[in-house]
């Protein structure tokens, strides 16, 4: 059974939870415990630690999960509902490829059960064995990286967290739709990798054109499956990460801020936070990083690709060759535009035919400018 990869939680973390008030989110989560698993019927979420960064930035000591798990389990939970649960850790296995195998194995498992990983690394080449999870669903993938690089690297060489993105791109089966970025930092990444992205018709926001306005961050997200974390590109002052020193990236509010975008978007089914320092300092914020993607989760709104297209507002824009075609929310006021569908393609991208966006587009498009990300989108649905 694939939840056989996964260790309980350590005496350590169960003292410490025991300790709590009932009122402390760590009282109101589902314990894999040495005497119990938790029966997953009604869980929504679950937390899982990964137990491996052989493939990390630098040598860092083996990954710890227990200064984040107490700072998550300290903190007092919103208004929610939904259940959570605790599923353990997945160990180092003894070769690098049996920890991918058993990651992939335990996250196919819960998307089949429409719960969603909330997974803790590691080292962010871990991202690649979440991807691999949607296989058997037989679905494209939308991948969102918040990120200061593109962790494009030699295909050659071992997959690492400098490197996964590549192994994505090039092997087989390829279920990659589209990736973006946020958070790019121009020093960080080659002219030619960010001339790749551009020839992929992949989306990329530098680190300035978020903070100066984050959401636009937000229908990005709205399109994602998986979105993963990479602690870099969050500034050391804020995180407390002073062994990779970043003197520049987003502030503590601005990571938590795209959390919670992540947390709210309908789609998003796997969120993992990789390359973080095992230190008390990073912990903390690690912990609210998390706490605002629960609390995100919590005020979804069920609507597309899950609603019905009977409660939106239909505008069309016409413009010289083409026809916009936006939808509106009646209920969030959200914006999506309409792609057309092209029957000799892949069949995997009917759910892809709605894109998310934003006003702005749509006023763009009143004044004859097509968005970008939609002219993206049409490369991909052609070639």
């Amino acid at each position: 059974m694939e939840f056989d990869f996964l260790s309980p939680l350590d005496d350590e973390i169960l003292e410490f939870i025991n300790g709590l008030s009932s009122q402390n989110l760590g009282s109101k989560v589902v314990l894999h415990t040495s005497k119990d698993f938790p029966d997953l019927n009604k869980i929504k979420l679950a937390i899982i630690g990964v137990k491996e960064n052989r493939g990390a930035h630098t040598e860092v000591e083996n990954t710890k999960l227990s200064h984040i798990r107490k700072e998550l389990y300290g903190l007092f939970p919103g208004n929610w509902e939904a259940s959570i649960a605790d599923l353990g850790n997945i160990l180092a296995g003894n070769d690098i490829d049996d920890t991918y195998f058993a990651l992939r194995k335990v996250v196919a498992s819960l998307l089949k059960m429409k719960i969603i990983p909330i997974v803790i690394g590691g080292s962010q080449d871990l991202t690649y064995p979440l991807y691999r999870a949607y296989d058997d669903l037989e679905q494209m993938v939308n991948l969102v990286s918040i990120d200061n690089k593109f962790d494009f690297g030699d295909a050659s060489k071992p997959l690492s967290a400098n490197s996964y993105l590549t192994k994505m791109i090039i092997e087989e089966p390829n279920n990659l739709f589209n990736y973006s970025n946020l958070g790019y930092q121009t020093y960080y990444n080659s002219q030619e990798e960010i001339d790749l992205v551009e020839k992929l018709f992949f989306d990329a926001y530098r680190l300035g054109e978020v903070s100066n306005n984050i959401s636009i961050a937000e229908p990005v997200f709205r399109d994602a499956d998986i979105v993963s974390v990479d602690l870099t590109s969050v500034k050391s002052c804020d995180s407390g990460n002073f062994i990779t020193f970043t003197p520049n990236g987003f502030n503590g509010k601005e990571i938590c801020s795209l959390s919670r975008y992540a947390g709210i978007s309908d789609k998003v089914s796997i969120f993992g936070i990789f390359n973080h320092n095992n230190s008390k300092q990073e912990a903390v914020l690690i912990a609210q990083i998390i706490w605002y993607f629960i609390e995100g989760f919590h005020y979804r709104s069920n609507e597309y690709p899950f609603g019905s297209r009977e409660s939106y507002l239909k505008y069309i824009v016409p413009l010289e060759d083409e026809e916009l075609i936006f939808f509106k929310s009646n209920k969030t006021d959200r914006w999506w535009i309409e792609i057309p569908f092209i029957s000799n393609v892949n069949n995997k991208l009917k759910r892809n035919t709605l894109l998310p966006c934003t006003h702005d587009d749509y006023l763009g498009a009143c004044s004859s400018e097509i968005p970008e990300r939609w002219w993206k989108a049409q490369r991909k649905n052609i070639i």
